[in-house]
């Protein structure tokens, strides 16, 4: 009885011994992730933010990242961003590793997106104009927390699909081309079966007089032909933003998404 209780003893105290560093190592892998310069968050605001862009982007192993800021030095967001990067080396992997910044310029009322490595793949230009049109009405509000919880949440559901999907319909392209399949088997096939019923032996002649039966009068007569061209005018209005990456100073590629709020 002893021996089985000193056991139990042993593997109780081996376990709680265990469990402290886990638990510290769990503390010390939250990042600060949230650096809002331009203070338009709240403490817990803050907070729950934090740690949120923690727990989304470790499923992603990518840095959740954004930035706040009153730009007294009035500099252009993108060249913000991209010395952020440089400067602090975020990544979830690594120094300079994987990571997606937003960026708020209160000054100018500039918003930049950016992705980094893995980032840069998964949250390509068009996904990320596609984040920063869902959250743009939210910024234009004020409503920056609820903005932010957007970013964190669209940023790792988009990371979640291949490159090359649309991440609000993924399975609308494969569907569509399956479904197109199916019709068209199923019209060659309808065609098919229609065609196997037996031939058809009755024709023209089974009813027409060749005695009777002739050409009357035949006549071409040529109008004329007219061509009209017209110019196809194209869209060159750049207010609805976008931008596209570039390359940081320290020469990290990145994609990227610009636009007003």
């Amino acid at each position: 009885m002893r021996k089985h209780f000193a056991i139990l003893a042993v593997l109780f105290f081996l376990a709680v011994h265990l469990a402290v560093p886990a638990r510290m190592a769990a503390a010390a892998e939250t990042k600060s992730l949230i650096y809002d310069e331009a203070n338009l968050l709240s403490q817990q605001e803050y907070a729950e933010l934090n740690a949120m862009a923690n727990e989304y982007g470790a499923k992603r192993e990518t840095d959740i990242i954004i930035i706040t800021s009153n730009n007294a030095e009035n500099i252009d967001v993108v060249v913000m961003t991209e010395d952020f990067y440089d400067d602090h080396a975020p990544g979830y992997d690594k120094p300079h590793g994987n990571a997606v910044i937003l960026t708020l310029d209160m000054k100018n009322r500039d918003v930049y997106l950016a992705g980094f490595y893995k980032a840069e793949q998964y949250l390509d230009d068009g996904r990320l104009d596609q984040i920063r049109h869902k959250i743009t009405p939210d910024l234009s509000n004020g409503d920056y927390k609820q903005a932010f919880e957007k970013y964190i949440k669209t940023a790792h559901k988009y990371m979640g699909f291949k490159p090359g999907v649309n991440p609000d319909n993924p399975l609308f392209s494969l569907w569509f081309q399956l479904g197109a399949a199916v019709v068209m088997g199923g019209i060659v096939v309808g065609v098919m079966t229609y065609r196997s019923g037996g031939r058809v032996t009755v024709n023209r002649r089974t009813y027409e007089d060749a005695s009777t039966s002739g050409v009357v009068d035949r006549q071409d007569q040529y109008i004329r032909t007219t061509t009209t061209k017209r110019k196809i005018e194209r869209n060159t209005s750049s207010s609805s933003g976008g931008g596209g990456g570039g390359i940081t100073g320290g020469g990290h590629s990145h994609s990227g998404s610009r636009g007003k709020f």
